[in-house]
């Protein structure tokens, strides 16, 4: 018996993936630590299979007539567009460009195929190294026919990643919060893991997908990860050295009590002078040691984490301070909009959690610093399986807002159930709040969504607050636990880069990168059954958990599995008011929490009224009673039924598709999947018997097809 730790799963850069780059001559133009790692990206595959890699535009060779190729002239060629001579086909590449009509930016690349050479030119080292991983996504089609002029450019500035991993082993919530892939990569049992080649090796696989920025412990700051800031600053030191690579910026989330706890002041008042210093000295030394730090996240007065209101101050007032602080250095900080009464008295039903981002935000439009990123929850209650866009999106013009999306899945199966969230984010990304036709969420993360309109007071101008995600991965082989979901770490930076991209498409990306040709039979057979699998598992999830907007009908504490009322009566908040003659909340202006004012038209007057707000989103807006038919032509409590039946009939599908992949892939691979879907029929089956019985129940309406129900 051995006791080796199992080889880490290479996730979308496998070997192979790189075999159409590294079995060609390669020309690599340009200075700088983002261009040295293209050049031994490049070097590394062409010692596989037999390529050669050169560098500076004298290393060129000849060129044929028209600038073709000649004997031993490079068949590719990666060049900032400053780094002196290029070669023939790059020069003419870059003569097709305007650079002022067309700026490519810090990040951006041309992509061109011109006689036998495809070239990438980028103006800055980033946009090099993404443009080699667009190389690898293409792979052999990068160097079929001729390729018209491309510009790549990222549509978000900012791809961010939070990490809610703990230095120290939290006696709830262990070395991650809401972790389900195993323990941290960056921290272990109080201190650092020091597996400083894994840490490269997520670097890479993040800027592969297009993340530019990790924020590398929890939100809810404790005693020992608050000392990150100050006498554990080398461990954030050592990795950025390690990302730093690969274009990633690392980010530290912060107690706003730091000035007390660390610093030995009386207060953490933001207006306070001493506090302001101390920020600002404490910044200072960050940047003496992390030339390209980032900047601060912070969760304040949230969930018992210390904030500016026992001040007095408001949330403008405590980020300012940090934003103040980071200014000079080019820093940002990331304040967390997640704020609401968590002490809730659940017989109050004027009380609604869904108000309480808005109500707080909201009135401080424009109160914010350029430099503070406002991170907003996509959702207004906390990452549920449908919630509608938080009305805090469409409601801050002078502010920069970053939305948030939770890669882990927390409320979607905890990675041990397959739930592809890729279609999911790009129908929040592209939801217009505004009404169709208009801007988009994408647009607000971007900074552009005002642009065209009417100027309003204070709007932010460009560079938006972007994207981040809850990381989904850890110290697990295959990186996210559930092998399958790498396909939404992949997605998200994919989505962050482009939030128009097709989801699907991604989909399609992923598959082909993690499963090569060369290491897999039938590679038609595998792409058709995993998107069988894959494509419509967030849906699926969907039926049989929570019915047509409902949330929170989950085991409180760890959030795994059923439990319909187990957070109904608590102070965290009520979220379905199942009565026997109905369900659902209404928050209506009418007669509920008046929550749907919240939203600017039309989605105010569609969310009012129960003839025009979406189905799939009724309960979260309405109480309506059992025997309410739905535009399907099926009543609510039907639908609860037929949905959770269905739900776990398409997971009996998804198993039987993925045991015909038996000989066709990674044995290791396969087992884990199996073994997870095996666990994500039993949940299923749990949620359906429970939700079923439950409001079978409540309701005394028997399923109109005669089947059991406990």
């Amino acid at each position: 018996m051995t006791s080796e730790r199992p080889a880490v799963h290479p996730g979308w850069l496998p070997p192979e993936a790189f075999a159409a780059l590294g079995a060609r001559r390669a020309l690599v133009c340009g200075a700088g630590l983002l261009v040295q790692t293209v050049r031994d990206e490049l070097a590394a595959a062409a010692a596989r299979y037999g390529g050669k890699v050169t560098a500076g535009a004298a290393a060129a060779g000849p060129a044929g007539p028209a600038g073709a190729a000649g004997a031993g002239a490079p068949e590719l060629v990666l060049a900032l567009a400053g780094a002196g001579p290029l070669p023939g086909p790059a020069a003419a590449v870059l003569a097709g460009h305007d650079p002022a009509a067309d700026a490519l930016g810090d990040e951006g690349f041309l992509l061109a195929r011109r006689a036998g050479v495809t070239v990438v030119l980028a103006d800055r080292p980033a946009g090099l190294l993404y443009g080699l991983f667009h190389l690898v996504r293409l792979g052999p089609a990068a160097f079929g026919p001729d390729r018209a002029l491309e510009r790549h450019r990222p549509v978000l500035r900012h791809r961010m990643l939070d990490h809610w991993d703990n230095v120290a082993v939290h006696p709830v919530m262990g070395q991650v919060e809401r972790g389900y892939a195993g323990g941290s990569i960056f921290w272990r049992d109080g201190g650092p893991r020091r597996d400083f080649e894994r840490v490269r090796a997520y670097g890479r696989l993040l800027a592969a997908c297009g993340v530019n920025a990790v924020a590398v412990n929890n939100v809810n700051v404790h005693a020992t990860e608050a000392r990150l800031l100050t006498d554990r600053l080398g461990d954030v030191a050592d990795l950025a050295d390690r990302l730093r690579p690969y274009g990633i910026r690392v980010h530290l989330s912060v107690s706003f009590a730091a000035p007390v706890m660390l610093g030995g002041l009386p207060t953490a008042d933001p207006c306070d002078e001493a506090v302001r210093d101390w920020w600002a000295a404490a910044t200072r030394r960050v940047y003496e040691r992390i030339p390209d730090f980032g900047g601060y996240v912070v969760k304040a007065d949230s969930e018992g984490q210390p904030g500016p209101f026992r001040y007095g101050r408001s949330h403008a007032d405590g980020a300012n301070v940090l934003a103040e602080a980071l200014a000079p250095h080019g820093g940002v900080v990331h304040w967390r909009a997640f704020v609401y009464n968590h002490r809730q008295d659940w017989r109050d039903r004027s009380t609604d959690r869904a108000r309480a981002a808005f109500d707080h935000f909201a009135p401080l439009d424009g109160r914010f610093r350029d430099n503070v990123i406002l991170q907003v929850k996509h959702g207004p209650i906390d990452f549920q399986p449908r919630e509608p866009v938080s009305p805090v999106i469409a409601a801050m013009p002078g502010t920069r807002l970053a939305v948030e999306l939770q890669a882990t899945q927390e409320y979607t199966g905890q990675q041990r159930h397959v739930c592809y969230l890729g279609p999911w984010w790009s129908e929040i990304l592209r939801f217009a709040p505004w009404g169709p036709g208009g801007s988009t969420v994408a647009d607000v993360a971007a900074g552009t969504a005002y642009e065209g309109r009417p100027a309003l007071p204070g709007t932010v101008g460009g560079g938006g607050g972007g994207l981040v995600a809850v990381s989904n991965a850890g110290d697990d082989p295959f990186w996210t636990g559930h092998p399958l979901a790498q396909a939404n770490l992949y997605a998200f930076g994919r989505l962050a880069w482009d939030p128009g991209l097709d989801p699907l498409a991604v989909l399609d990306e992923w598959i082909d990168l993690t499963f090569t040709p060369s290491t897999t039979r039938d590679p038609r057979l595998v792409r058709r059954i995993l998107h069988e699998v894959l494509d419509d598992s967030w849906r699926t999830y969907e039926r049989y958990t929570a019915p047509l907007g409902v949330g929170f009908m989950v085991r409180p504490g760890h959030h795994y599995g059923p439990d319909v009322d187990g957070y109904e009566y608590t102070p965290w908040g009520t979220y379905h008011f199942a009565d026997r003659d109905g369900v659902g909340v209404d928050r209506t202006r009418a007669t509920g929490t008046r929550f749907t004012g919240q939203y600017p038209p039309p989605w105010s007057h569609t969310y009012e009224s129960v003839q025009t707000c979406p189905d799939e989103l009724l309960l979260f807006f309405h109480h309506v009673p059992y025997r309410h038919v739905l535009r399907s032509g099926v009543t609510v409590i039907q639908h609860i039924y037929d949905s959770h039946f269905a739900g776990v009939e398409q997971v009996v599908a998804m198993r039987d598709r993925w045991r015909r992949l038996a000989r066709l892939i990674d044995a290791r691979l396969h087992a884990r999947v199996s073994q997870r879907l095996d666990e994500q029929l039993r949940c299923a089956q749990e949620w359906r018997d429970q939700v079923n019985a439950y409001f079978y129940r409540k309701s005394g309406v028997p399923d109109a097809h005669g089947r059991r129900i406990p």
